[in-house]
């Protein structure tokens, strides 16, 4: 049974969600790197082993990062979570986990990488907006993208409610791509990722509809 590490910094709605997935695979552990994360005590609950390591403990990033790798390791995964984990990770982690981190960020990239990404989302006027599964690499949310799922900006949406409705997407199509991983079906060539076997396609989505 192959062994996954989650990663957060706070509540860890996707965690949870993770967590109540019925994955075939063993949670070995959720690490964070703040130690009043909300998600840890909802991982403790669920007899998840936990463990902090903070990134105030350290001089630098490096520093950071080579303990945070060597926790992670002690637990032999096969893959790494990042789920609302908020540090940006060097590329000698990177390169050390290579092709076994997974991070969803909350749009669709390449559009709007980095931070603030409903505000961003509501100004520039998009019709659509979302969520991707991907790869991590050492280019910051451009890693090779497995999923992503998009919902239409509404005209009255405020950054919550776009918020909430992206959320609730980036809870499937997380798991799913967990699931895909777990059955080997994911293949990374340069920047894409080829999806095995029979996948479906739902078409066009069009926001907004032409009357």
């Amino acid at each position: 049974m192959k062994r996954i590490v989650i990663l957060i910094s706070g509540r860890g709605s996707n965690m949870q969600a993770v967590l109540a997935a019925n994955l075939n695979a063993q949670i070995a552990a959720v690490i964070s790197n703040n130690p009043t994360a909300r998600g840890l005590q909802v991982a403790r609950e669920a007899r998840v082993d936990t463990k902090v390591v903070n990134h105030r403990d350290f001089p630098d990033r490096t520093s950071f990062d080579r303990s945070l790798a060597d926790t992670i390791a002690a637990y032999s995964p096969d893959l790494i979570v990042l789920a609302g984990f908020m540090r940006i990770l060097t590329e000698e982690f990177i390169r050390r986990f290579s092709g076994r981190i997974m991070n969803i960020h909350p749009s669709l990239l390449p559009a709007f990488p980095g931070l603030d990404t409903h505000r961003r989302a509501i100004e520039e006027g998009v019709k659509l907006h979302g969520c991707t599964v991907h790869f991590v690499t050492p280019a910051l949310d451009h890693g090779p993208i497995v999923i992503q799922a998009a919902v239409p900006v509404l005209p009255d949406d405020d950054e919550d409610r776009l918020a909430a409705r992206v959320l609730e997407q980036e809870h499937a199509v997380y798991t799913q791509a967990i699931r895909w991983f777990l059955d080997d079906r994911l293949a990374i060539e340069g920047n894409r990722v080829h999806l095995s076997a029979d996948c479906r396609y739902s078409g066009a989505m069009i926001s907004p509809l032409p009357a």
